[in-house]
């Protein structure tokens, strides 16, 4: 086994002048010393080659702004929700509240989390698993299954009913406050626990200062609201007064119907198995997250499908490879990063996965296809970054750039194969929290 060899001085000034007797090395350290990279390594030939339009579309719909937070997840859903409703209304678009979806979503992140922290209370502190834990306790971040079983037990509302507060779009203060309760209170758990006392007080202690500190930033979700609009033709409905599960219940039937659909690379990951990953059970009685693995060729026939029936498709991906943010465009070839620094950087997808360069990082929704003789050219993407990026925030994606960085869709059940369904019978195979899928 070689030694481990610290740094010699005389190595870096022998490297120190190689480099400035290198012409290209001298040329590319002066562009960077003044341009940002993600400018210089552009390749204007894939830049220019990328066309927006696509051959089957969804119309657009007005775009969302998750602003400073992280509610990608929820925003896509909802916009996936909301086309059935622009759909079935016959109005322009429509927008429903991130915010009552937010909010129940933190409250049930504190109430797992605090179950959580009783049943890990005789493991160490330092501890893999409680150390995570304790290391976020009620993040932004969340997945498909999570906004679905949300939708299902609390419904939905329209915007207006509850409306982003400034806590919402800038959610670190609020995120900050609301740990320190669950941090604070996951300590008591575990000293009641050890001394043989009832945790319950400090459990409801605990959710109620969390509740408080919930109305106080985001609001109180509303019990009801009067549901009217007016439609593309100029008529005027006032449906009534209703409930959020009211709502869900006439506007989003058949959430059961939708699994999420992974595809992972890992060669010792095999296609067609359910999967669920430990210590994701994100609500207290619910299930952990689940997936099915299937081919690319699998996730896209489905996605295909689902949007030429006029429903967008959610979908994970690892968002800030291999991208122009501004112009919205993404390829796997988009910067030539290799040809700038003269060194090699190419990974293979599963090499990104397994060592974390890759991530599953942002949430969106397909809402276009571009098909050749039946194959995907390029995607059209609805983003909740607001109007200033891409195509007023609409979003163009290559197909090379689906292979290497999508990782997740969501479809019906009904638009896979048997093979996948079939998969959805059996028991999931439990991977451990740590999994990069998740």
């Amino acid at each position: 086994m070689t030694e481990p060899r610290a740094v010699d001085p005389a190595w870096v000034a022998s490297r120190n002048a190689a480099l400035l007797a290198d012409p290209a090395a001298r040329v590319a350290g002066n562009a960077v010393a003044t341009t940002d990279v993600e400018k210089l390594t552009l390749d204007r030939a894939v830049v220019t080659s990328i066309d927006p339009s696509v051959s089957d579309l969804i119309p657009d719909a007005a775009i969302t702004d998750q602003k400073h937070s992280g509610r990608c997840w929820a925003f896509a859903g909802l916009n996936v929700l909301r086309a059935r409703l622009i759909r079935e209304l016959n109005v322009e678009s429509v927008e429903l509240s991130q915010s009552f979806v937010y909010f129940h979503d933190k409250l049930e992140k504190a109430a797992a989390f605090l179950a959580r922290a009783v049943s890990d209370a005789e493991r160490p502190l330092g501890d893999r698993e409680v150390v995570e834990a304790l290391r976020e306790p009620i993040g932004d971040g969340g997945w498909w299954p999570e906004f679905a079983r949300l939708v299902a037990k609390y419904g939905m509302a329209p915007h207006y009913a509850m409306p982003d507060t400034d806590s919402a779009a800038n959610s670190d203060a609020m995120n900050d406050h609301l740990a320190t309760v669950l941090r604070r209170a996951a300590l008591r758990l575990r000293a009641a626990v050890a001394d043989g006392a009832d945790p319950e007080p400090i459990h409801t202690a605990a959710m109620e200062d969390v509740h408080r500190m919930l109305t106080i930033h985001l609001g109180v979700p509303p019990k009801e609201f009067v549901w009217q609009y007016r439609d593309k033709d100029k008529a005027f409905h006032r449906v009534g007064t209703l409930t959020p599960r009211e709502f869900a219940d006439r506007y989003a039937p058949g959430l059961e119907e939708f699994v999420v659909v992974a595809h992972d690379p890992r060669p010792e990951i095999p296609l067609n198995t359910r999967f669920g990953i430990e210590r994701t059970d994100l609500m207290v009685g619910e299930p952990v997250q689940e997936h099915v693995t299937a081919s690319l060729e699998v996730l896209k026939a489905a996605a295909v499908a689902a949007i030429r029936d006029g429903e967008p498709v959610w979908f994970a991906c690892d968002v800030a490879k291999q991208r122009d943010k501004k112009a919205g465009i993404w390829d796997a070839a988009l910067h030539d990063y290799e040809g700038l620094y003269g060194v090699g950087l190419s990974m293979t997808k599963a090499e990104r996965l397994v060592s974390r360069e890759s991530a599953l990082t942002h949430a969106m929704c397909l809402t276009g296809v571009d098909l050749l003789d039946g194959a995907p050219r390029r995607w059209r993407v609805e983003n909740s970054w607001g109007e200033e990026v891409g195509e007023k925030g609409f979003h163009t994606m290559n197909d090379s750039w689906f292979d290497e960085y999508v990782f997740q869709v969501v479809v019906r059940a009904g638009r896979l194969p048997q093979e996948v369904r079939a998969a959805l019978e059996v028991e999931p195979v439990m991977l451990p929290s740590w999994d990069p899928m998740f």
